[in-house]
């Protein structure tokens, strides 16, 4: 449209690309080339500020930055690249004009990158493709730069999207060059073509007040915080102003704080106009796709569709003989509602409802690492809780039921590709392609169930010793697929209460993995190990070595105990079955079955079989 006014001084434009590609490492170099942020020795990856981001080296939250360049400002979005924080990619696309497409300049498009670029290309924005990594051996450039104009091409990329710039670059030594046969030592062309081939933002400050509501913050002192884009008008400190609702209902609030972003800090500002990404306080009850709009003219901006979850699991307070003895403080089921429902107002991507009357919560995310990164985080922040096995969420669609699928890369070494397809096809995966990589590993391709991909994470590590690499995404829903293969092995179930014995654990290592350690506190009910001789088998964990006067040859050798598994909280959720739960505390993830008495378990096996 040639009369929509533009701001020329601002860019706005989010990074996409797929998980460790390089997204974060990239902004680090724009900062610290235009002196947005000074950095200290060593540091790096500033946007990642969360712990667990730091510890996983991975982007989980999307966060602003912005810098000056030539006059005008960059508003930057660092997105994730796991598919299961995709609630947080889309709404951030809502508030950019281009992308930054990062791809790895060895391994090339991946699941992720898919995802995420298709998200891009139907909200029609301007990408710039940025073959990153450019430092590492064996990057193959040209290579990566077809096989992405061949994803373009699959994802229906318009002309005017398939004239995409290329830049090659360096996060981590800080360089970007459009032409490989011209070094550089700055980031000043990427910076450049951002300048040149991204739109301004379309922003007329004289139309009434509209802004889009794509994130949500809490700070004690000020409530709530809503973060967005103003698309028209401007607004002032204490101008007053409503809140459209999804259902078209308005309700009047004022603004009591502004936030620009400067760098990576949020200040304080007195006004705001249109193209502006800002923080408001001062509204309440607002949620994630609303708008905030001018007094007299309560117009509402179209809302954001986010993907539905497909994954949930059931939260409860901790009921095992050791709760609130590993520093937790919050015990109660009000707790833990409180907590959710936080989650749930300012995580778009998260549902939660309530079960058995309120003490017991249905959590759906959008993955298992989805809902993972939530439990871990409740825990940090002391709270206990058991989790349930996570189960897909099925659709009914007339008489045909459906179920989550997705689209599963793995690379592994030769010599391991049989066992990984053999493991697949039992269940029920479909091969799409396999092809041999320029390192020498095997790549393929497969559409497998959601379902039968819980609990395979770990067998998959187990099979190619650990040097496979795999990455999934989800697809679509598929009609059901049937019974898929349950754990093979049984578990070893502490029949008492009290702490491991070192002489017991001696002879329950000949049956199969062991989960604890002599000393460590268990319970009735608790799972201390893995039987691989058969099923569910309950043992004397407490067991010690009768003292007594006769001596015999080799009697008092040391016993030689096998380091336990040590179970993380992932690998406890993919090993547990239906009957099982993980105990989660600020210091441990134990395993225990749903009912801790043997009697009790009885009975409920006896009460399944019947139906």
């Amino acid at each position: 449209m040639p009369n929509q006014k533009r701001r020329k001084d601002v860019r706005n434009i989010a990074i996409i690309a797929h998980v460790d590609h390089g997204k974060t490492t990239l902004v680090d170099a724009l900062l610290k080339y235009t002196g947005a942020y000074s950095f200290k020795d060593g540091e790096t990856t500033i946007m990642d500020s969360n712990p667990l981001e730091k510890e996983r080296g991975i982007t989980i939250f999307s966060k602003n930055a912005s810098f000056q360049y030539k006059g005008v400002q960059f508003n930057i979005v660092d997105t994730p690249g796991h598919a299961d924080f995709g609630s947080e990619v889309e709404r951030i696309l809502k508030m950019v004009e281009g992308v930054l497409l990062l791809v790895d300049a060895v391994e090339g498009p991946m699941p992720q990158t898919k995802f995420v670029l298709k998200k891009s290309l139907e909200l029609h924005l301007k990408p710039i493709l940025v073959i990153n990594k450019m430092d590492r051996p064996n990057a193959r450039a040209h290579e990566v730069a077809d096989m992405t104009f061949d994803l373009f091409c699959e994802l229906n990329a318009t002309d005017e999207q398939l004239d995409f710039p290329i830049v090659y670059a360096s996060g981590r030594d800080g360089y970007a060059t459009l032409d490989l046969d011209e070094p550089s030592e700055s980031v000043k062309p990427l910076l450049e073509t951002i300048l040149h081939r991204v739109l301004p933002p379309v922003a007329d400050p004289d139309l009434p007040f509209q802004m889009l509501v794509t994130m949500l913050d809490y700070d004690s002192y000020v409530g709530l915080i809503a973060i967005g884009r103003i698309f028209h008008g401007s607004v002032r400190f204490g101008k007053a102003v409503v809140l459209v609702k999804r259902d078209g209902t308005v309700v009047k609030g004022k603004v009591t704080k502004i936030m620009k972003y400067r760098g990576l800090l949020r200040v304080d500002a007195e006004d705001a106009t249109a193209g502006d990404i800002i923080s408001i306080a001062g509204i309440t009850n607002v949620e994630v796709g609303e708008t905030i709009a001018d007094i007299d003219n309560p117009k509402a901006l179209p809302t954001i569709n986010v993907d539905e979850p497909t994954i949930s699991m059931n939260f409860c307070h901790n009921t095992s003989p050791l709760s609130g003895k590993d520093g937790g403080r919050f015990l109660t089921s009000r707790h833990i509602r409180e907590r959710l429902e936080h989650e749930a107002m300012v995580n778009v991507g998260i549902k939660v409802e309530e079960v058995d009357g309120g003490e017991r919560f249905k959590v759906s995310g959008r993955g298992e690492l989805h809902l993972a990164i939530l439990i871990e985080t409740m825990r940090r922040e002391g709270y206990e809780m058991e989790v349930s096995r996570p189960k897909v969420i099925l659709k009914k669609i007339g008489d045909t039921l459906l179920e989550p699928v997705e689209e599963v890369v793995v690379e592994v070494d030769t010599e391991y590709q049989g066992a990984v397809m053999q493991a697949l096809g039992s269940r029920k995966a479909e091969m799409k392609t396999m092809k041999t990589t320029s390192t020498g590993s095997t790549r393929m391709e497969f559409v497998i169930a959601s379902r039968a991909l819980i609990g395979f994470r770990s067998d998959f590590l187990t099979m190619t010793r650990g040097s496979g690499i795999m990455y999934q995404n989800f697809l679509e829903y598929q009609p059901y697929k049937g019974d898929m293969p349950k754990r093979q092995t049984g578990v070893l179930i502490s029949h008492g209460e009290g702490a491991a014995v070192a002489y017991a654990l001696f002879y329950l290592q000949e049956r199969g993995s062991i989960f604890v350690k002599p000393g460590d506190k268990i319970y009735e009910g608790m799972i201390v190990g893995e039987n691989n001789k058969g099923p569910d088998l309950v043992v004397n964990a407490l067991r010690e070595k009768k003292l007594t006067n006769m001596r015999s040859s080799g009697s008092d050798d040391a016993m030689q105990l096998i380091p336990p598994k040590h179970m993380t909280l992932e690998l406890a959720l993919e090993f547990i079955e239906d009957d099982e739960l993980v105990e989660v505390t600020p210091l441990f993830a134990r395993i225990r079955k749903a009912d801790l008495r043997e009697v009790d378990r009885r009975r409920a096996s006896r009460k399944e079989r019947e139906t």
